[in-house]
């Protein structure tokens, strides 16, 4: 039997416990091979400025996903060879050279490597038709999307993937040769100490993850200490975050868990002895582990949910600058009057108002004007200027920054602002953000020149192209609600596949390495279970610990992640000024039932491993 057929051997008997390390390298080469299908495909070009876009965005994706997926297979690989010491080490103590040895883990990776890098290119061409079509229909596209096969794709996926299995088979081939025999024979006993509770590192790491929750939480505007790191803030708050939540796993949770050791009346009950004390051995050993699924989850929800809120609220934010449909300056043109729901001539003047060493810009509309356009977007809170007044609208106002303004100077005279609005009463682009609304009156004493702009809003705005193309082509000074919502569908749709599917990745890359950990546990642990079961402790026991010790795994990072997750959205949220709450939750709800259904898997294969499902109840 040569190398290569033991090798073959190995893959066939340990087929189970590779089987989620192939999957998930599987459905990474599946998303990386799209992302640069995509970046080739000829349908997507034929979409001329919007293949730019798309093109620039899967290009920068696939690099992400590369580095992360070559990091997720080193990690992975390591924890295999960890698994592997025992029998690498029998080899040697047979007889068998290292160089044999060496080579026969050598050719292990590079097959499983190699089948998977044949299948996920296989699948990834059936189903780029599938993930293109919702790409289109994530744009808000009507294209219809053929079997897409790109020989550059392949050959760039090839390229890639091969360098990095053919590195991760490198790393293989050295375990031989890194460690003595007896090191590799105790290589799985490594860590085993009972970790001490430490308040102080406890208090740290609560201290630590609260300084950066308070970093992020500042207000970039007036915070002094966003001007004194400037760029480097947010490197400090994610290292901040990392190293507090370190801390968190390798004392807090020690000094927890001590306590209710020490508590009789718990500890007693039924195998929570035995369970406080899995936990306590286990995030010790597993802080490093916690630390990075925290990490990753934290990484995936912020960026999904930041992702998904923008793309949820294209709608809102296009009613905001834009709340008519179609704006232009002149005449009124022939609209089909069944699906017009308002239309209104607008009249305004323009004015330049000093405001302290500076003009501005204002457009002058009259009382009765303001009250109709304001009427037709259902505001509620119109109020009528008196003499001597004005009331000032200002879309873009933002009070962290905008100056506020008590009173302006209109042909020497001034008036009181009695009121702001930080709203668009018209679209903003035809115009502009900056209004004043002066009394009927004082408008006809103005003597700046006029100009007359037709306002509508019609029915179904979201899809009335055909219209807006022609008003388009008649008008000047033309805006349209349907065009700016259809770019930016099409800009925030690509974002939320991409996002999307980097955030797939990461889950189950996240789940995978909690899987290979706690089966990598499972093995060590099937002597302890037997004993449990020969001393008379019933199966059903017995499989309630072993849901509360991975419940407590896979809860732990989860729990950690949300929180960190839901300050970023959070900080995100505010600078923006947007409401992200319901996008946020429905991301974090599709992330929590995802993650959770790797929680019944790996109890599932962690009963298995421990054979309860073999012993009589």
């Amino acid at each position: 039997m040569t190398l290569f057929d033991l090798a073959l051997k190995n893959i066939r008997r340990n087929m189970k416990n590779y089987s989620l390390y192939i999957g998930s390298t599987i459905f990474s080469i599946i998303i990386y091979f799209t992302f640069v299908t995509l970046k080739y495909s000829e349908d997507i070009s034929a979409l001329a400025e919007t293949s730019k876009q798309i093109s620039g965005i899967m290009s920068a994706s696939a690099f992400v996903l590369m580095i992360f997926v070559a990091i997720f297979i080193a990690y992975s690989n390591s924890f295999f060879m960890k698994k592997r010491k025992k029998e690498v080490a029998l080899y040697s103590l047979l007889g068998v050279r290292k160089r044999s040895i060496g080579f026969m883990l050598f050719f292990e990776n590079m097959v499983i490597g190699l089948f998977s890098l044949v299948v996920g290119i296989a699948l990834g061409f059936l189903l780029s038709r599938v993930l293109l079509t919702l790409l289109m229909q994530l744009m808000g596209l009507d294209i219809v999307i053929g079997f897409a096969f790109s020989m550059n794709a392949v050959i760039n996926t090839l390229i890639v993937f091969f360098i990095i299995f053919l590195f991760t088979s490198i790393q293989g081939y050295r375990v031989i040769y890194q460690f003595k025999l007896i090191d590799l024979f105790h290589a799985e006993k490594k860590g085993e100490e009972l970790p001490k509770a430490r308040i102080l590192s406890a208090l740290l790491g609560v201290v630590t993850l609260a300084v950066a929750y308070w970093l992020a939480l500042q207000d970039l505007a007036t915070s002094s200490i966003w001007r004194m790191l400037s760029l480097a803030t947010p490197i400090v708050i994610i290292a901040l975050t990392v190293i507090g939540s370190a801390l968190v796993f390798n004392s807090m949770l020690v000094y927890v868990l001590s306590a209710m050791k020490k508590n009789k009346g718990w500890a007693w009950k039924g195998l929570n002895l035995m369970t406080s004390s899995q936990l306590l051995y286990r995030i010790k050993g597993n802080t490093k582990t916690l630390t990075i699924i925290a990490t990753l989850s934290a990484t995936t929800i912020t960026a999904g949910g930041a992702v998904f809120g923008i793309y949820y609220n294209v709608d809102e934010n296009i009613q905001a600058y834009s709340p008519y449909t179609f704006m232009w300056e002149g005449a009124p043109e022939e609209i089909n009057r069944n699906i017009v729901e308002h239309e209104e001539a607008v009249h305004s003047k323009t004015v330049r108002i000093e405001q302290g060493t500076y003009e501005r810009e204002y457009a002058v509309i009259n009382q009765t004007t303001f009250e109709k356009l304001a009427r037709n977007l259902d505001w509620s809170n119109i109020q009528v200027a008196q003499d001597g007044e004005v009331l000032l609208i200002d879309a873009f106002y933002d009070e962290r920054w905008s100056q506020k303004i008590d009173s302006v100077m209109i042909d020497g005279a001034e008036y009181a602002v009695a009121k702001l609005y930080d709203k668009a009463v018209f679209n903003t682009s035809t115009v502009g953000a900056s209004a004043l609304v002066v009394t009927d009156q004082l408008y006809s004493k103005i003597t700046e020149d006029e100009k007359t702009y037709q306002a509508v809003q019609v029915k179904d705005y979201k899809n009335q192209f055909a219209l807006s193309k022609e008003l388009a082509a008649k008008t000047e000074n033309f805006s349209s609600a349907t065009e700016d919502y259809k770019a930016s569908i099409e800009a925030s749709g690509a974002l939320l596949f991409v996002g999307s599917f980097l955030g797939l990745v990461f889950l189950v890359a996240t789940g995978s390495i909690i899987f290979f950990k706690m089966m990598t546990e499972a093995e060590e642990d099937k002597g302890k279970y037997t004993v449990l079961y020969k001393i008379g402790v019933s199966k059903r026991e017995m499989k309630r610990t072993i849901r509360s010790q991975v419940g407590m795994i896979f809860a732990l990072p989860l729990g950690l992640g949300l929180l960190h997750g839901a300050v970023a959205l959070t900080a995100f949220s505010n600078l923006l000024m947007m409401d992200l709450l319901m996008p946020v939750l429905i991301w974090m709800l599709a992330y929590t039932v995802i993650y959770t259904i790797y929680y019944f898997i790996t109890v599932r294969g962690f009963n298995k491993t421990v054979h309860l499902g073999g012993m009589e109840g």
